[in-house]
């Protein structure tokens, strides 16, 4: 049995590499789509998603939930709310990537883990321990220094960090699979995306049909770019500890800042640098002491406790500090980021 959970966990920690790194690497895949305009690219995104999920879905067989789901309408709500999010988010990603802005884009998910913790405080009341109030502070000064560094507020990381925390709230709301949830936002988005492309092909502006077949394909994997990181992240969730995932999450800005330093090559002054360092340390911060926590709790808990899976005491938890997904549905919070 124990060589059974080591196996599975090596193949967990694979997986959440892949997920992760995938997300990481997307900004690769943007620019691919021009001449594209985001908007385009945005709308190929959500009905290509929606195509290659339900085939994903009828191939496993798994339809109960759709059912349920329709019998509920503060569910079907809150989706609807989270696929208006999430549009947002990956509009201004994709636009942010192919407009040149890959650093700043990365910064949002940098700093994601900290606006959560904000909003935690300020919508569920939450009640905040001295480091992460301090993490919290730091960030503070970061987003102050890099408004220095840009000449203007860095609205791009903004705009992708708070719409993303605001995505994952709503998620944690509606507590719905991974794979699911992301069939029902881009349903809900299924009818406006169509009726866009429609609108652009009818006016010629199209790119599809015109920029042949090669670039046709490109639009159309936006469905599997969105998916196939999602489908790992599943397999990774049920195999490995929430803290190694949210450990994990930091791959994928740290890959996205990489690469727009030395691929895209865009400029990092001094100003900029010391913002992202003070945001770093926040989230050093941050994660220690979430580390430290989750340390204590499991010394402290009784002995007599019942074990959940893979031994660990069922009523662990990790702290919210660190930055874990905690299901393939709060998942796709790190899946739509790209």
């Amino acid at each position: 049995m124990a060589g059974k959970s080591r196996s599975e966990q090596r193949i967990g920690l694979l997986n959440g590499f892949a997920a992760y790194g995938m997300w990481g690497l997307v900004p690769l895949f943007w620019p691919l789509l021009k001449p594209a305009g985001a908007v385009e690219i945005l709308a190929h995104r959500m009905v290509w998603s929606l195509a290659f999920v339900a085939v994903a879905l009828l191939f496993i067989r798994r339809w109960a939930w759709a059912g349920e789901l329709l019998r509920q309408p503060r569910r079907l709500a809150l989706l609807t709310v989270a696929a208006a999010v999430i549009t947002v988010n990956w509009g201004v990603y994709i636009w942010a990537v192919n407009a040149g802005h890959v650093v700043e884009a990365s910064l949002g998910y940098f700093i994601n883990p900290l606006v959560t913790i904000a909003m935690g405080v300020l919508i569920l009341k939450e009640r905040l321990r001295p480091v992460q109030w301090a993490a919290v502070g730091v960030t503070v000064v970061a987003v102050a220094v890099l408004t220095v560094g840009y000449g203007r507020p860095p609205w791009i990381s903004l705009c992708l960090a708070f719409s993303f925390a605001t995505y994952g709230l709503v998620k944690k709301k509606v507590n719905l699979g991974g794979v699911e949830s992301l069939a029902a936002e881009t349903a809900i988005q299924f009818l406006p995306a169509m009726a866009y492309l429609t609108w652009l092909s009818a006016r010629g502006e199209s790119t599809f049909a015109s920029e042949g077949a090669g670039h046709s394909a490109l639009l159309a994997a936006t469905g599997v770019v969105t998916a196939i990181p999602l489908v790992c992240f599943g397999a990774a969730a049920i195999r490995v500890p929430l803290s190694t995932l949210g450990l994990l999450q930091y791959l994928a800005p740290v890959f996205q800042f990489l690469l727009g330093i030395a691929y895209f090559h865009e400029e990092m002054p001094v100003e900029r640098w010391a913002g992202f360092a003070l945001v770093w340390l926040a989230l050093s911060m941050l994660t220690w002491d979430a580390l430290r926590t989750a340390r204590r709790a499991r010394r402290w808990e009784p002995l007599s406790e019942p074990s959940g899976p893979r031994g660990e005491p069922s009523g662990s938890q990790v702290s919210p500090a660190v930055p874990a997904v905690t299901t393939p549905s709060a998942a796709t919070t790190a899946a739509t980021d790209a």
